[in-house]
């Protein structure tokens, strides 16, 4: 049988790290094993969800190339794939469960239920629901629906044990007395997540479900609304939960959690999905970056582990420096030019005669690029002709009395070369510095700071060809004259 796997957001908040995770494990195994990959949406909280909450799973998704075979906006044999148009056929499924009598008619009034729980936890026990409604006579029946009481359905849970083999965690049996019998369908007509699940996985044919761990007590319910409803139960991978540096699932007090901000602070969407693949899966092999044509080819969902992954933000800043490595030149350069254009450092002339020198600049930079914003930022002094000085590196760098005749001197020496390369200003500089009596390298961190206006930059006698004459002397004026002033 042909896999068919599915990813099931609620839109009540963007896209975040632990379900483009789990999208991304179902992914890598459908497109592993030539299987489909089905997206869903759980929208059936109509107060929580929006259209811009499901706008953004699907631009998350697409940032990280996670694409769907059957879903929104793609459609499908199974359609419609948003919970909110099947809301009929979940009324008709819990019906059907009532007649046959694996469900029954609950009339309990909310506020009794919630009564009775806390009655139960003051008492130290734990409480589930009593059965009263499943023993009504139909006399009593007829009179709580002659006068209009709202009524739920819940599943009839039967004696015995229910047992399945998790993928990940082996062989699982629950006996159902810790099973009370629980709502499918809410007095208001709604389902609730069992039953619209459920029966999703069964129209949609879905051979496999891979999941959080958090859905294991989940599970048995659902293996008995499978046989309820005839079908075959899937297979099941509870893949384990991503927690923080501090070993607490994972939530905004670690960072950014949503996918987007990901893309926001500048992480490549291939890193982001190499690291989150590490995540709880394993290659069995010691290597680490991958790219996704590899992630393919090695996943296995035998490779998911069972304890909890920590998510380590300076491991992920690890993995994009090093696929910002794998890029061309002229890559980066397309995925940095929204940035500067937004910066308002691009010029039309680097999609012309300047794109060779912006290509050099984008190789200056690369060594020191954790992100891609840090090809903007490192690269400002360079784009930009308007210098913002650090004064904390002007006042520990250019402020002794005798720097402004020494960088005099050496505006001098560099207007006088013949050739404006690295070894000829090195040389020039050197020489200086060793006329005068003076260290070359505070020399060195003194022009860094006259022509970029910061103490930190990449090699200066690169820097200074990359500006070449025309712009590199006057940016030494400007600091002369700064000095002048103070």
């Amino acid at each position: 049988m042909t896999p068919r796997v599915r990813f099931a957001p609620s839109p009540t908040g963007y896209l975040h790290i632990g379900g483009a995770r789990t999208a991304l494990f179902n992914w890598l195994f459908a497109r592993r094993q030539g299987g489909a990959f089905v997206l869903r949406i759980e929208d059936t909280d109509a107060e929580r969800s929006s259209p811009e909450m499901i706008d953004g799973i699907l631009r998350g998704l697409r940032w990280l190339g996670v694409d769907w075979d059957e879903g929104p906006e793609v459609g499908g044999p199974h359609a419609p794939y948003l919970q909110s148009q099947r809301l009929d056929r979940y009324r008709a499924i819990a019906d059907r469960l009532v007649e046959d009598g694996c469900a029954y008619y609950c009339y309990c009034p909310p506020e009794r239920l919630q009564a009775r729980r806390q009655e139960a936890e003051r008492n130290g026990r734990a409480w589930t629901y009593d059965r009263t409604c499943a023993h009504l006579d139909p006399a009593q029946v007829a009179e709580l629906e002659a006068t209009g009481a709202p009524r739920a359905v819940r599943f009839r849970v039967p004696a015995g044990t229910t047992s399945f083999v998790d993928l990940v965690h082996g062989a699982i049996t629950v006996d159902h007395a810790q099973i009370e019998d629980f709502v499918i369908l809410r007095s208001d007509r709604h389902p609730t997540f069992h039953l619209s699940v459920v029966a999703d996985d069964v129209d949609m044919a879905i051979t496999h479900v891979v999941r959080g761990d958090d859905h294991i007590s989940n599970t048995p319910k659902h293996v008995l609304l499978y046989r309820a409803f005839g079908a075959p139960v899937p297979q099941f991978a509870h893949v384990p939960l991503i927690m923080g540096p501090d070993k607490k699932r994972l939530s905004k007090r670690h960072g950014a959690t949503s996918v987007m901000e990901y893309e926001r602070l500048g992480y490549l969407p291939e890193a982001l999905v190499n690291f989150l693949a590490l995540l709880g899966w394993s290659p069995g092999t010691d290597q680490e970056l991958f790219t996704r044509d590899e992630l393919v080819a090695a996943f296995a969902l035998e490779g998911i582990g069972g304890g909890n992954a920590v998510f380590n933000p300076e491991k992920l800043e690890w993995f994009n420096q090093q696929h910002i490595a794998r890029l061309s030149g002229e890559e980066i350069v397309a995925r940095v030019a929204p940035l500067m254009r937004e910066a308002g450092l691009w010029s039309d002339d680097y999609d012309g005669a300047r794109r060779a020198w912006l290509l050099k600049v984008i190789e200056l930079v690369r060594p020191r690029a954790h992100r891609l914003q840090d090809f903007v930022e490192v690269g400002r002094p360079l784009f930009g002709d308007t210098l913002e000085y650090d004064e904390a590196a002007v006042a520990r760098h250019l402020s002794a009395p005798d720097m402004p005749a020494h960088l005099g001197a050496l505006r001098a020496a560099f207007a006088g070369l013949a050739s404006f390369d690295e070894a000829a200003l090195e040389a020039v500089l050197r020489e200086l510095a060793a006329a005068r009596g003076l260290k070359a390298g505070a020399l060195i961190h003194a022009v860094r700071v006259a022509i970029t206006g910061r103490a930190v930059s990449p090699g200066l006698f690169e820097v200074l060809v990359l500006l070449g004459r025309d712009r590199a002397l006057p940016r030494l004026d400007t600091a002369l004259e700064r000095l002048a002033d103070r």
